[in-house]
């Protein structure tokens, strides 16, 4: 779940990231490239990591390192259900009242809220401009969705930290 939250992406993105797609995670500019075959729209994608998805990540290669996925399990598929995530988050009381989808939603929300560029929002979210301007342009804007993203990644962090010392 964690990982839907700091990178944005779908849960079955998620699911199925394999270690050789996460490039750079000690480096200055840790990355995930996920292949097209994988993605709803059938394009390439770029996921710029944020230092709290970097941890996560790290965290999770002491586990699963020396396999395919990151989130490996024994099932037919080899990693977690498709449900997994929604029973995670049923099991932390929000039951009819959240989904990873809507981490999605809500990121989009802050971050339009927050004046971040639309293009680098959409990217991040891969949704595709399907215009004429959306197929000759191939920008990824990396550098500022990298900078959104490390916003993002902080916002939460610090939102998470707020709600943890409220409930003490």
């Amino acid at each position: 779940l964690k990982l839907v939250i700091y990178t944005l992406a779908r849960k079955t993105e998620i699911r199925f990231v394999e270690w050789k797609e996460v490039e750079d995670l000690e480096g200055r500019e840790p990355i995930w490239r996920i292949p097209k075959e994988r993605m709803k729209m059938r394009r390439h994608h770029l996921v710029p990591l944020s230092p709290q998805a970097v941890e996560v990540l790290l965290e999770l290669r002491k586990m699963t390192g020396k396999g395919q996925y990151i989130v490996s399990a024994p099932t037919k598929t080899g990693v977690i259900s498709e449900n997994t995530m929604l029973y995670a988050i049923y099991r932390m009381g929000y039951h009819s009242r959240a989904t990873s989808h809507g981490f999605r939603t809500t990121a989009s929300t802050v971050l339009n809220e927050q004046q971040f560029n639309r293009d680098w929002i959409e990217m991040q979210l891969a949704h595709f401009d399907g215009s004429v301007r959306g197929i000759y342009n191939a920008a990824e804007w990396l550098p500022g969705r990298r900078d959104m993203m490390r916003w993002w990644g902080e916002f939460v962090s610090d939102t998470l930290k707020k709600q943890k010392r409220h409930a003490a």
